[in-house]
């Protein structure tokens, strides 16, 4: 029998899970914009072969917005990061006690790889 739990949106928000439960909630965000943006990249490139479609060629416009670009770039890193530090923790469960560190040496990988793209699509984005 399942758990029959009236806890609305705002009311979870205010759970005190800290870094461990924010990094839990963009970890699942951050995949199921990964899927959505790969399938309708695919959903672009169908359209635009078989049909020579507009909204196809609409779609490749907007992955070319190096704004989108950030945001995808950032949504990919995290996810990866993230889920390294999940599988070492699977793989070392002793570190369990060590998570909200570990948390911040992702953050300390995450940071300084992000900056490298972001200067290097500003750099494409303003030289023209």
């Amino acid at each position: 029998m399942a758990l029959n739990r009236k806890v609305g949106f705002f009311t979870g928000l205010k759970y005190k899970g800290g870094g461990p439960m924010w990094a839990w909630v963009l970890h699942r965000a951050s995949g199921l914009a990964m899927v959505l943006f790969v399938g309708l990249h695919i959903l672009a490139g169908f359209l635009t072969q078989q049909f020579g479609s507009e909204v196809g060629l609409s779609i490749n416009i907007i992955y070319e917005n190096w704004l989108f670009q950030v945001v995808i770039f950032f949504l990919v890193i995290f996810h990866a990061v993230n889920g390294l530090r999940v599988t070492i923790l699977d793989l070392a469960p002793k570190l369990i006690e060590y998570q909200r560190e570990m948390i911040w040496a992702e953050w300390l990988i995450i940071a300084p790889l992000y900056a490298l793209i972001i200067f290097s699509l500003l750099k494409d984005a303003l030289s023209g």
